[in-house]
Formats: structure tokens, C-alpha cells, sequence
């Protein structure tokens, strides 16, 4: 007789998180789950500081990129010493190592860029001149396209040292990832939200993946009543987009789609670092091939003049 095949629980599964607040937060998310789902299972969290975590006084664009936050965790995977890496989607790179993959999104929570100032009320209120604090290129070339008059400044560290440095009096203003406030509970700090159209997010930003090793059949089938199917479909459109423009932290680009019942929409920006040069465009198509989406999505924006500004910002 067919059916629904057996899962056979794990004795263990150890999950490999960064240490900072919030990835420790996504972890024991994750933990809790798996927990409620795999009774039998002890779930463990094998705390981690990656390289991205110890280099704070560069900028990413400067160090590697934001794959800097993952190596350690992907080299746990391979060795054997963790079982599944908990990432934050928008720092996982756009091509993963041989023998790994990402087998589960779990559903996304806010995906904008939230506004945070203890003095102001909106970007549109800070005067020509005033300090504002980013990590991200994406957000910097949005923010200069937009307020060519405000000076942005590199801002790094966990998220209660952004805020203790903006706190400190360095900075006007700072501009964060919404979901890593209202994970940590501090929604309470968000001045305003930035819609898309101000500040179209980074791909995979509020969504958090489960990485493991391909081969892990019996792993990934237990991990998988985790996954967001709208979500994962979203987040794999956004970075075929990405993978496509060769996209990575030393590049100015945003990502965003939302399930539309069967289908989704899909918006897509590439622009130089000052904001000067700036290339928009959008795209909606079927739910069921989300990488073809973005594939068609890049090949749009690269006719506009996203590749002239690509070939300006290589190396």
C-alpha cells in the first residue's frame, strides 16, 4: 500500500547560528520548532562568531561581503560538527558552496527598511547635511538618489550597537531591516517604515533560510513542514534576479517580490553608489517558476542600463 512515507526522528540535531542577538533569536526560533514538531529529537544551538562578526571597522563591501556572516557556519555543515546553519536569507550569498543547499524558507516577517531617528520624524524632515547610517549599499545609493544633501556614513555592528551608536549622538538618523528590530522586540525604536518605492529592500530580507548538506535525505524531510512555500518562491525569484545581475554586497541592488495567489510580483533596482544613475523596473509572472521570473526580470533591467552601471562598478 502507497501513503504518506514514514519520517524517522533524529536523536540530535545541532543547529549553527551566529552569536549576535538576533541570529541567536532566528535560531531558537528554529529550535523551538523542530522541537514542538520532533518530540523525540534534542536540538541543540552551536553558537558561532564569523568573520563578518570580528571585522567591524570596514565596511562589508570592502571585506567580501555579507558572505563573510556564513563561511564559518557552511564549514561546520561540511565538517560534520552542525547538522543545519540558520541564516538571515538576505546574507546568504547567491551561489552556494558544492553539496549545500537551502532547504528550507520559513515565513518571511516584514521585509521593508525601517527609518529610526531620536530627533526626526521622517527622512524628509532631516536637514542638508545631517549624518545618516547605513551598512548597505542598496540603502546608501537609494538614499542619495533620493536626499542628495544628507551625508551616509558606514554603520556596522549587531543591531543594539547601531542603535547605541545613533544613541550616542553620531549619527541623525539610521536606517535598518524592520524584521531583526521586531524579532529582537524592539519595534518600539522604528520612527517610520520606508515603503518600497523609498527603499526597495535587499533579496531574502525578514526571511530566514535552513542550510544543510544535499545529501541529508532524512534531515531535510523533517525539516521540511518549516518551509513557507509563497515565501521560499518569493525569496527564490528576488535572488535569481540577484545571481543574475551578479549581484552581492559590493553591489547597489534591491529585490523584491509578493505572492500574488498563483502569481508574483517581482521589483528589481541597480544603481551607482551616489545614486546618480539609477535603473527600476518590474515584473509579475507565474508562482511556479520564480528563478525564471528573475532571470527575465535582470535581462530587463540590464537592457534599461543596468549593465552599463554594473560595468562602472566592477573591479
Amino acid at each position: 500500500m502507497s501513503g504518506t512515507p514514514v519520517v524517522e526522528p533524529m536523536h540530535n540535531i545541532i543547529i549553527a547560528s551566529r552569536e549576535s542577538a538576533l541570529a541567536m533569536w532566528q535560531a531558537r526560533d528554529i529550535q523551538q520548532r523542530l522541537a514542538a514538531s520532533c518530540p523525540q529529537t534534542r536540538v541543540s544551538i552551536r553558537g558561532m562568531t564569523t568573520q563578518g562578526d570580528r571585522i567591524l571597522d570596514r565596511a562589508l563591501d570592502k571585506i567580501g561581503g555579507k558572505g563573510l556572516f556564513v563561511k564559518e557556519l557552511e564549514a561546520a555543515l561540511m565538517a560534520g560538527s552542525a547538522d543545519i546553519a540558520v541564516h538571515s536569507m538576505k546574507d546568504v550569498p547567491m551561489t552556494l558552496p558544492p553539496g549545500l543547499e537551502i532547504a528550507v524558507i520559513t515565513e518571511r516577517e516584514d521585509p521593508r527598511d525601517a527609518f529610526v531617528s531620536n530627533r526626526y520624524d521622517s527622512l524628509d524632515v532631516l536637514p542638508a547635511g545631517s549624518r545618516i547610517g547605513t551598512s548597505s549599499l542598496r540603502r546608501e545609493s537609494q538614499l542619495r538618489a533620493r536626499f542628495p544633501l544628507l551625508v551616509v556614513e558606514p554603520l556596522r555592528g549587531n543591531v543594539q550597537t547601531r542603535l547605541k551608536k545613533l544613541d550616542d549622538g553620531n549619527y541623525a538618523a539610521i536606517i535598518l531591516a524592520a524584521a531583526g528590530l521586531k524579532r529582537l522586540g524592539l519595534a518600539d525604536r522604528i520612527t517610520a517604515m520606508l515603503t518600497p518605492d523609498e527603499s526597495l529592500p535587499a533579496p531574502g530580507q525578514g526571511a530566514v533560510g535552513i542550510e544543510c548538506r544535499v545529501e541529508r535525505a532524512e534531515l531535510i524531510a523533517i525539516l521540511r513542514p518549516l518551509n513557507h512555500e509563497p515565501t521560499a518562491a518569493c525569496v527564490r525569484a528576488e535572488r535569481a534576479l540577484s545571481r543574475a545581475l551578479s549581484g552581492s554586497c559590493q553591489l547597489p541592488l534591491g529585490a523584491f517580490a509578493q505572492s500574488e495567489g498563483e502569481k508574483i510580483r517581482l521589483r528589481g533596482l541597480v544603481a551607482s553608489r551616489d545614486g546618480v544613475q539609477l535603473v527600476r523596473a518590474e515584473l509579475t509572472g507565474d508562482a511556479r517558476d520564480p528563478e525564471a521570473l528573475g532571470i527575465e526580470l535582470a535581462a530587463r533591467l540590464k537592457a534599461q542600463g543596468a549593465a552599463r552601471i554594473l560595468a562602472e562598478l566592477a573591479p
